[in-house]
């Protein structure tokens, strides 16, 4: 039977005002951790809801571009201000929504503060260089100009911190914002739009559609009015999205999956090396796109290390996100929980050891989450499923190596090329890791998971589209070059 709480009705936000979808159908959002807890509810919304969105986002940007970097740049300083008075309060409901612990959620809302503030001073940086003409009497000169309306199609596992990387600069650099965030996570996008709307963003700079993604992301995606889309996601959604934009000459930004290699070399500290494998690959219930998933450990050192994985990933407390006890929650939802539990089936019917985990979690009154223990396989070979398919959960593959160059020469072939890690001590085994590693970010003697805000942010091969996001590198995807010539 459903808890029966005062749950709130979440509207849709556009030109300013928060509004029912266009047939007046919300759907529930569940707790993860106990799937009777209705945490709210969000508008099921159409291709018409997307219609008004993109219309509004289209009459409000001109008005918005024309104001100046530092203008826009206050407004992000207002947004950050108002998240973090209501810190806690966003924490716990990206809790309660999609399941990751309290003090992850509320490290995850602390950057995305960090975030806003950041691209509020990106507002008074240059837009653009002056060039030598060829003609003496003649000035040239190029400058950035917005795309105009940008949609943002957001998932599930970093609710508050994507979505803000993704229109803090947007934002700054004179879009105006049609997103969709995912419905595991729209009572949390709420909360981040109830900042803006607090902070008095220009009705129409920011509308937020919620709703089905074949609904509601297709029609953004379709949109004649929206200039550019960005997203983050699977690689099948993804590559659907790159396909339409390029159809109709939209641009494009896109962040897909990761199988994401660890290297244990045989010098490494294997204190550290435990220690950023366990938080690399099952932190967060492995729900990151930059996640440890493939750990390949060379073999002089292999039983050492295992024991040492096994010995503490035994400690990890599983349960509600909003005890302080637990290190880690559920599954984001049941159909990500069977996801994971069908890999976890796949691994044991292509021979790979299951030496840890495996099963649904049910104890400690958790039977009516979708938790599942840590999992770890050995004997695993690189063509199996679980060593080139990405889970998205807490499911770690060891894969024994005789050197580093059979570990790089693994470790590169799969389809993606996200992140990468290496534990050693040696600088010669180092440089020969950062120059032939296939991965967008690489980190030694780091775990795979770990994104600085004001660094480039993107995978090589089908991990992205290969532009980047955050830093100073996001003005390639949300401005286009105009280069101007004045003769005297």
């Amino acid at each position: 039977m459903t808890t029966v709480v005062q749950v709130k009705k979440h509207l849709n936000y556009i030109n300013g005002e928060w509004v029912s979808c266009h047939r007046n159908k919300v759907e529930a959002s569940f707790n993860p951790a106990n799937k009777y807890e209705i945490v709210g509810y969000f508008q099921s919304s159409t291709r018409e809801d997307v219609d008004r969105a993109a219309a509004a986002a289209k009459r409000a940007q001109k008005e918005w571009s024309r104001l100046s970097g530092t203008e826009r740049g206050n407004y992000l300083y207002k947004i950050a201000n108002c998240l973090e008075r209501r810190l806690d309060e966003v924490a716990e409901t990206m809790t309660r929504e999609m399941g990751k612990t309290f003090s992850e959620a509320k490290g995850e809302t602390t950057r995305g503060i960090a975030i806003l503030r950041y691209y509020a001073g990106e507002g008074m940086r240059k837009t653009g260089d002056v060039i030598p003409s060829t003609d003496s009497k003649a000035l040239m000169f190029t400058t950035r100009v917005p795309l105009g309306v940008v949609g943002v199609i957001s998932p599930w596992n970093f609710p508050v911190a994507i979505p803000i990387w993704k229109m803090a600069p947007a934002l700054i650099y004179g879009n105006t914002v049609v997103i969709k965030p995912a419905q595991e996570a729209s009572v949390t996008a709420a909360k981040i739009i109830e900042c803006m709307d607090e902070a008095g963003i220009p009705a129409g700079v920011v509308n937020m559609v919620t709703g089905a993604g074949s609904e509601v992301g297709t029609a953004i995606v379709n949109h004649s009015d929206v200039n550019g889309i960005t997203f983050t996601g699977s690689n099948g959604t993804g590559k659907k999205i790159g396909q339409a934009a390029l159809a109709r000459g939209a641009k494009y930004q896109l962040e897909m999956g990761g199988k994401n290699p660890v290297i244990i070399a045989a010098d490494a500290d294997l204190d550290l090396a435990v220690e950023g494998t366990i938080s690399g690959g099952l932190r967060s219930t492995g729900q990151k796109c930059t996640a440890t998933s493939r750990v390949f450990v060379q073999s002089e050192i292999y039983d050492t290390f295992k024991e040492k994985l096994i010995e503490q990933v035994k400690e990890i407390i599983i349960g509600n996100g909003m005890d302080g006890k637990t290190w880690m929650g559920p599954c984001a939802s049941e159909n990500q929980l069977n996801t994971v539990l069908s890999y976890i089936d796949k691994g044991k019917a292509e021979g790979a050891s299951l030496i840890f985990g495996g099963e649904r979690y049910t104890e400690n009154g958790s039977e009516n989450g979708f938790f599942v223990q840590p999992t770890i396989f050995e004997d695993v070979t690189n063509r199996m499923v679980i060593a080139q398919e990405e889970i998205f959960g807490p499911v770690l593959a060891l894969i024994k190596v005789d050197t580093i160059e059979e570990a790089l020469e693994q470790a590169n072939d799969v389809e993606f090329g996200l992140s990468a890690s290496i534990y050693t001590r040696d600088i010669g085994t180092m440089m020969s890791f950062i120059n032939d590693v296939d991965a967008g970010l690489v980190r030694i003697n780091a775990e795979t998971a770990g994104v600085e805000l004001q660094a480039p942010f993107g995978g090589m091969k089908q991990s992205s589209s290969h532009s980047r996001e955050q830093g100073q590198a996001a003005i390639e995807f949300f401005t286009a070059i105009k280069t101007v010539y004045v003769k005297a």
